[in-house]
C-alpha cells in the first residue's frame, strides 16, 4: 500500500492543532491532523472550559455565603450531578464539531497515535504517512510521579468527569489545578487535603498575595499539609492511605480519592522524536523563533508542548499564525512573546501580570511597591468580599508599571487591563488618565496606583 502524502501533516487536534490545520487548509495546501483521544484538546474537553462551568455554581454559592445577613436570606446548595449535566452541554459538541469543522475545511482526519519513523514519515495506525511538514501540537499530560501505589492516583480528567463526588479527597500538588478543584470540591462539602512540597502553594505568584488565598481556603475547610513529600500510596479496603514525609517525620492520612495534580509534562510519549531527529528542550520540543524544532528543519510545535512560552496561557493563535507563516513563506516571522497574564481561578481569583516584586528588584535600580488590602473599598464591601489584595511594581525612573498582582474577586478581569498597561509601557498618570466607569472593578486600579 503506497504512502499518504501531505504537505503539512498535524500531530495533535486541540485548539492549537486545529488552528494550524485549518490556516494550512485555507492557503491551499493538503492537510492532514490526528489525535489519539477525542477531537478539541485539553482547554474545551478536559481543561479550562468544563472547570469554569463547574466553577459557576460555586460563584453562586460564594457570593450568597458572603451575603447572608446583608439581603441574603437562604443559602443555595449544590448538586454535583446537575453541575456535571451543565457542564456536559459545553464538552459533549466538541469532538463531532471539531471533526466537522475540519472535514469542511478539505482536512482529512485520522484516529490514532503519530509516532516518528524517520524525520519526515510517520506511522499512524496501519497507515504510514510522509509530510513536507509536521507539526507537533499534543499539548500537555500529567507528571508520572516515582513513587510507589501511584497507579491509584487519579488525574484532573478523572476530577473532571466524575459522576459522584467521595466523601474526602487528597491533592498531591498544590500548584492551578490544585488549588483549583481543591476550592470546587471543598464547596461542594468535600472533605480536602493538599499536600504540597514547597511552603507555600501556587509557586510563581507572589507570596504576600499567595499567603491570604491559603488563609482563606483554610477557612473554607481545605487543610494544607507544606513541605511534605508523599512516598506512597497504598489501596486498603475502602480507603487509600497516604505516606508522606513531613519535617523529617514519616506520616499518613486516610481518604477515599488520591489526584495527582502535581504539574504537567509534554505530551509526546510514544511519538519516538528520537526516529524523527526531534530535539526535546527543558519545557517541551525544542524550537528556534521561529517555532522550528533546532534539529529538524521540516518539524514546528506549536501550543504547550513547545518549549517556547508559558503554558496555561491564551498564545495558541498567535503561535498557530507564527508557523503558518513560516511554512508558507520560509521562516520569515519570529514569535514575539508579549505581556502574558496568569490567573488561577479559585475564589477569589490570584492573578499576576509583568514582574515579580523579586525579580523587577533585580532588574531595576529603585522600584516602587504600592501594595494595599482593599477589603474595606466600596466593590469589596458591596458584595461582602473576605480577600481582596494588590501589590503593583513600578520602575521608580521611568514611573511605567512592570509588575501587577492581584488576588481578590474578579482578578482575572482587573489583571486584563493591567497587562494592557505594562504591554503599552504606560505610567502611572497615564493609567490615572484613562477614564473607567464608577463604580466597577477597573476603576480600582486609580486607587491601587
Amino acid at each position: 500500500m503506497a504512502n499518504k502524502k501531505y504537505d503539512v501533516f498535524v500531530i495533535g487536534g486541540g485548539s492549537a492543532g486545529q488552528a494550524v490545520a485549518n490556516l494550512c487548509a485555507n492557503e491551499g495546501l493538503k492537510v492532514a491532523i490526528t489525535e489519539k483521544r477525542e477531537y478539541g484538546g485539553t482547554c474545551p474537553l478536559r481543561g479550562c472550559d468544563p472547570k469554569k462551568a463547574l466553577l459557576a455554581s460555586t460563584e453562586v454559592l460564594e457570593l450568597a455565603t458572603d451575603m447572608k445577613g446583608k439581603g441574603v436570606l437562604n443559602i443555595p446548595e449544590l448538586s454535583w450531578k446537575q453541575m456535571q449535566k451543565f457542564k456536559k452541554s459545553f464538552t459533549k459538541p466538541i469532538p463531532s464539531g471539531s471533526i466537522e469543522s475540519l472535514h469542511n475545511a478539505g482536512i482529512t482526519t485520522y484516529d490514532g497515535e503519530a509516532t516518528f519513523i524517520d524525520e519526515n514519515t510517520l506511522s499512524v495506525g496501519d497507515e504510514i504517512i510522509e509530510a513536507s511538514k509536521i507539526v507537533i501540537a499534543t499539548g500537555l499530560r500529567p507528571i508520572e510521579l516515582p513513587i510507589e501505589g501511584a497507579k491509584f492516583m487519579k488525574t484532573s480528567d478523572n476530577f473532571l468527569s466524575l459522576m459522584k463526588l467521595p466523601k474526602s479527597m487528597v491533592f498531591v500538588g498544590g500548584g492551578y489545578i490544585g488549588m483549583e478543584f481543591a476550592q470546587i470540591a471543598v464547596r461542594c462539602g468535600v472533605k480536602v487535603t493538599v499536600i504540597h512540597s514547597h511552603k507555600q502553594p501556587l509557586n510563581g505568584f507572589d507570596p504576600d498575595l499567595v499567603a491570604k488565598l491559603t488563609e482563606y481556603s483554610k477557612e473554607l475547610g481545605i487543610k494544607f499539609i507544606l513541605d511534605a513529600k508523599v512516598n506512597s500510596v497504598e489501596k486498603g479496603k475502602k480507603k487509600y492511605k497516604v505516606n508522606y514525609l513531613e519535617n523529617g517525620v514519616e506520616k499518613h492520612l486516610k481518604t477515599k480519592m488520591v489526584f495527582n495534580t502535581a504539574g504537567r509534562v509534554p505530551n509526546i510519549n510514544g511519538l519516538d522524536i528520537e526516529k524523527g531527529n526531534v530535539t526535546l528542550g527543558e519545557k517541551g520540543i525544542a524550537v528556534n523563533d521561529y517555532l522550528q524544532n533546532t534539529t529538524n528543519n521540516g518539524v514546528y510545535a506549536c501550543g504547550d508542548v513547545s518549549d517556547h512560552g508559558l503554558p496555561l496561557t491564551s498564545m495558541t493563535g498567535p503561535e498557530a499564525n507564527i508557523v503558518i507563516a513560516n511554512i508558507l513563506k520560509g521562516n520569515k516571522e519570529k514569535i514575539n512573546t508579549p505581556v502574558i497574564p496568569s490567573v488561577v481561578y479559585t475564589l477569589p481569583n490570584i492573578a499576576s501580570v509583568g514582574y515579580s516584586e523579586e525579580e523587577a528588584k533585580n532588574r531595576f535600580k529603585n522600584i516602587i511597591v504600592k501594595q494595599n488590602l482593599a477589603e474595606n473599598w466600596f466593590n469589596a464591601r458591596r458584595i461582602n468580599a473576605p480577600v481582596y489584595a494588590y501589590k503593583i511594581l513600578i520602575n521608580e525612573r521611568t514611573n511605567v508599571i512592570v509588575g501587577a498582582h492581584i488576588v481578590g474577586p474578579h482578578a482575572g478581569e482587573t489583571i486584563n487591563l493591567f497587562s494592557m498597561a505594562i504591554r503599552n509601557k504606560m505610567t502611572i498618570d497615564a493609567v490615572k488618565n484613562v477614564v473607567f466607569t464608577y463604580p466597577s472593578w477597573g476603576y480600582d486600579l486609580n486607587r491601587m496606583l
